[in-house]
């Protein structure tokens, strides 16, 4: 039984959605815990033939069979939060999704404040949800936590104890981060970066999980890669590339169109070594090689497809033990058997 953190190695919009799914599907967690900063982040996922974009409930929602948890170091917008439970009520979400009782909590005020902000709604393109703004008040002890509102009393959770009980129990602990390695406020393209870091240590800390207790390290990386908003992008293409090589993609909160570049192999490398990786999820491989698509065995893969990946693992040095070739969970290929 492991204590696995997933967490996007660029600059977010990695394909974190779909991986969890397949994580939450293959090795049944009993518990997925949400870390990262709070509502500004979208994850985007399929199930059944369904898509979901999703802001605040852990995308594993689908496995009915786990307890759903919010972390303390996540901002939650109550407003947010009570839409998803019921968005997604099919999956019978009450009496299993909880949340830290320390959770700091997003008013209008914040949203307001955030979309008023010229610096950070045009210069830094933020999201608009309120996040930048809520984590300055928690930082000058000023906001309202979870505990503190009445509406939220039987959603509220030890969401530590609980999770370090399962780890000592011996059940399988799923932590997924949001955003991405490059929108870290340490090690981003500051000042280009959301309002918190966004690495492996801190999604550990924002459930309460202690480093010893971490067994696997999984980042997501794209085959190309894509960013919303402003900031450096040293390997960004134009637009019309883009558009020829069929990478045109929009952002799951915001709708914004991404900037899409190719891929980076010093800038994953980086991000590897921070967060401590043990192991790459590469998604989108079929977005670069078409004849790809839906393919789930590594053999079947074309060999310029297996040359560019094997290019990647060698220069990174991190196994890639999961290829995603489409959004569909059988579009995957999974190595971590012969890998690991």
């Amino acid at each position: 039984m492991t204590c696995t953190i997933l967490v996007g190695g660029q600059w977010g919009d990695e394909g974190k959605g779909k991986c969890i799914t397949y994580f939450c599907t293959k090795d049944k967690p009993e518990i997925i815990a949400r870390a990262g900063v709070g509502p500004n982040a979208g994850h985007s996922v399929e199930h059944n033939g369904e898509k979901y974009g999703l802001r605040l409930t852990p995308s594993g929602f689908f496995n009915t069979d786990a307890k759903l948890l919010i972390g303390a170091g996540v901002l939650v917008n109550p407003e947010v939060f009570k839409h998803e439970l019921e968005y997604l009520s099919k999956y019978d979400l009450e009496g299993r999704t909880f949340m830290d009782a320390n959770c700091a909590i997003i008013t209008d005020e914040h949203i307001e404040a955030d979309k008023a902000s010229s610096y950070l709604s045009k210069k830094i393109g933020t999201t608009g949800s309120g996040c930048g703004p809520a984590n300055a008040d928690r930082i000058n002890r000023k906001i309202d936590y979870a505990k503190d509102v009445v509406e939220l009393e039987e959603y509220i959770a030890d969401v530590p104890t609980i999770v370090n009980e399962a780890i000592d129990n011996g059940e399988n602990v799923f932590i997924e981060g949001s955003q991405g390695f490059g929108l870290s406020l340490y090690y981003g393209t500051y000042p280009y970066v959301t309002s918190k870091d966004t690495c492996a240590s801190t999604a550990a800390a924002d459930v309460g999980v202690g480093p010893t207790k971490i067994d696997e390290v999984i980042v997501i990386l794209k085959a190309y890669i894509t960013r919303v908003g402003e900031g450096p992008f040293p390997t960004e293409i134009t637009p019309e590339e883009a558009e020829a090589m069929g990478l045109e993609e929009y952002g799951v909160v915001t709708g914004r169109k991404r900037r899409v570049g190719l891929f980076d192999k010093e800038f994953a490398k980086r991000s590897c070594m921070i967060n401590g990786a043990t192991q790459i999820a590469l998604t989108c491989i079929d977005k670069l090689y078409p004849e790809c698509a839906k393919v789930n065995k590594y053999e079947e893969l074309s060999q310029e497809a297996r040359n560019y990946i094997e290019d990647i693992e060698k220069d990174v040095g991190v196994p890639i033990t999961i290829i995603s070739t489409g959004p569909d969970l059988e579009d995957t290929i999974d190595l971590r058997d012969e890998k690991l």
